[in-house]
């Protein structure tokens, strides 16, 4: 048998060369419209980072003191913009209200139910205050951790700006883990305040989150009050004398006139959990100066954020992507975005193309796993619908297979939309690399080009670089301002998980190669490889191949131990309007075979109607391993949508 680590770069067997460059209509109009513009951006932030850092922080922050060094860096810790003093709830509202932008509409929302609201920034702002007030009569002060357990409302968005407004840390949970979970985050974090609301609307039902958090205080002693809004009106919902305080009865009745606190610009504004492969959930802590100017400069960037757009990401903020891209990015450059309480199936299947007619959604960000549900719901429930006020579509979450993104392009976007397919992570709070929708020709399932200030390095096992067209591990050789200051409470995992691989670089977890015309190409984890009789193939190309196949929805491909060839591939499909058979497993081998090669043909096919996945739609592949290698699943669950999806699993093995 051959050694498996003989080879310590990845191989790249799937081959994509379809080219889509953007339409010359949108190129004329673009914020960024030449490729020596980008050039010249890139360039400067990576030869001259102090300089370009400077000019863009002074362009797009407010400062109620200046900073002095732009950047401390000793390796693996970071201070940007030193000394100085600013706000991110102030950068988001206030200075568009003192701008003369305080009539800009800042959030236009609607409930599952249907119940609407539209707020401006000088709304905004002064339900902002209030909230802020009501804080700190309940004993908030600056540093105290306050957690977020609400459903998608304007008073989530609200929360957290009235937490950065006076110095207080959020810690934002996503409304749908359970008490253990909740109980878990506050007590690493020492919460002494949570947020919450008696329940929310989810697929035409009422889910009691009071009940949830009370289970989960009993079991957070840091907790000492619990502000509840009220959303769904129940007559019974449960509140403990002394702790517990309606929203309307605190928030309502405060002052709107309360200035935003100086901070330093490396004070911590969040700490967001994010699971791990073994033990506790992490909590990954952004401090404020950097985070808000990364997040602000890549939604412009990526976006191309023009003031009569209307912007929906369709992510919840219990997540990075609601955090970076529904409050601090586009509200610090002042745009106007859509929420969205609930599902994208209910009332109908057509939910979310409604709403884009509705209220004429001009930029939409969702995740691959929603684009291949819709895929599988049929093309019946966008024909409904208008949807040609979109200009732009954007892809956030996990890698984007191919045939996914030709659906997007075409069904979706009408050929005339650009893409930009995101490649980022909670801990770089911000995108890091995407196409520039103005000038980059993408490639279906390529995150393309590093943005200014981002420096890739892909090595492989031995930290040696490796060639273009072979895969190896993604590092970042170079600070950046949005980029994570720790893991709350653990500055070994911090140092051992993300600066260990090589001195100085960050270690991303990510495989990725470098094609001929410098576009990257996320391979998935780290541990997402196989090696097959020494061959270290990508699970996502194996995955890409299954799905570009007719009958198949989704596909998740996994290693299992392999006496003859170290490892053998596992392939869990699901499948639509077909019944699955020996037929069809042994047809879809050989498409496999055809599409990359007999090395790449799957050993197992599982078919099964449900694959693991987080609240956050990424399949939870390491599970699946412990599944196809007939082991007990280890390791932190807590993000797991469906916990009966691996019970199924095991029943159809």
């Amino acid at each position: 048998m051959t050694d498996p680590a003989a080879n310590a770069s990845i191989d790249h067997v799937l081959i994509e060369d379809r080219l889509f460059p953007p339409p010359a209509e949108f190129t004329a109009d673009a914020i960024i419209r030449s490729d020596q513009q980008y050039q010249d951006m890139y360039q400067r932030a990576k030869d001259d980072p102090e300089a370009f850092w400077r000019e863009e922080a002074n362009e797009h922050l407010h400062w109620f003191e200046p900073f002095g060094e732009v950047l401390q860096w000793e390796a693996p810790h970071a201070k940007w913009f030193v000394g100085g003093k600013t706000n991110a709830s102030y950068n988001c509202l206030d200075a568009h209200v003192a701008a003369g932008r305080g009539d800009r509409t800042a959030i236009i929302w609607e409930g599952e139910p249907g119940d609407t609201r539209t707020l401006t920034y000088r709304q905004l702002l002064s339900e902002v205050c209030k909230a802020a007030a009501a804080l700190q009569e309940l004993g908030v002060q600056q540093g105290d951790v306050v957690s977020i357990y609400m459903p998608m409302t304007p008073e989530l968005a609200i929360t957290m700006l009235a937490c950065a407004r006076i110095g207080a840390i959020h810690s934002v949970i996503f409304a749908g883990f359970s008490a253990e979970s909740i109980a878990d985050r506050n007590n690493d974090a020492s919460a002494k305040l949570m947020v919450t609301s008696d329940g929310l609307h989810r697929r035409g039902k009422v889910l009691e989150l009071k009940k949830t958090v009370d289970e989960a205080l009993a079991k957070s002693p840091t907790v000492q009050k619990c502000l509840v809004l009220r959303r769904t009106a129940q007559d019974d919902v449960p509140m403990t004398e002394g702790r517990d305080v309606w929203w309307h009865d605190i928030v309502d009745g405060q002052s709107d006139d309360l200035p935003a606190e100086p901070l330093d610009s490396e004070t911590t504004l969040f700490i967001l959990y994010t699971s791990g492969s073994t033990g506790k959930p992490k909590g990954i802590r952004h401090t404020t100066a950097g985070y808000n100017l990364w997040a602000k400069r890549t939604f412009q960037w990526v976006f191309d954020h023009h003031d009569d757009d209307i912007y929906w990401c369709t992510a919840d903020c219990g997540w990075i992507t609601g955090h970076s891209y529904i409050v601090y990015g586009p509200l610090a450059a002042g745009a106007t975005c859509l929420m969205y309480e609930g599902a994208p199936n209910y009332p109908a299947e057509d939910r979310f193309w409604e709403l884009v007619e509705k209220y004429q959604v001009t930029i939409l960000y969702t995740a691959p796993t929603a684009i291949r549900a819709f895929i599988k719901w049929g093309d019946q429930h966008v024909d409904k619908h208008d949807l040609s006020s979109l200009r732009l579509l954007g892809s956030v979450g996990e890698g984007i297979n191919p045939e996914a993104w030709m659906w997007y392009h075409r069904k979706i976007g009408n050929e005339k939309c650009p893409i930009v397919d995101t490649w980022w992570q909670t801990e770089t709070g911000g995108i890091m690399m995407s196409p520039l929708p103005g000038i980059t020709a993408t490639k279906p399932g390529s995150c393309t080009r590093p943005l200014p200030g981002v420096v890739p390095v892909i090595v492989d096992e031995a930290g040696n670089d490796v060639d273009a067209e072979h895969g190896g591990m993604l590092l970042m050789g170079q600070p950046w301002p949005g980029m994570l200051r720790g893991i709350w409470g653990d500055e070994d995992r911090f140092v051992d998980q993300y600066w260990s691989a090589v001195p100085g670089k960050y270690l991303t977890g990510d495989n990725a190669r470098k094609d001929g015309d410098g576009y990257y190409w996320i391979m998935g984890r780290i541990d997402d490889v196989i090696n097959v009789s020494g061959h270290r193939l990508s699970t996502i190309e194996v995955e890409s191949a299954l799905v570009s196949h007719d009958a198949v929805c989704e596909a998740a491909v996994v290693g299992r131990p392999d006496d003859l060839k170290g490892q053998a591939i596992a392939a869990f499909v699901t499948v639509a309007d077909v019944e699955p058979n020996e037929e069809l497993r042994n047809e879809l081998r050989q498409h496999v075979r055809k599409q990359i090669g007999a090395l790449a043909q799957p050993d197992d096919i599982r078919f099964t109607a449900t694959l693991p996945k987080t609240r956050s739609g990424k399949i939870m592949r390491r599970l699946l391993r412990d599944v196809a290698s007939g082991r007990e699943v280890v390791g932190d669950t807590s993000t797991l949508e469906d916990l009966s999806a691996l019970a199924k699993l095991r029943e159809e093995d």
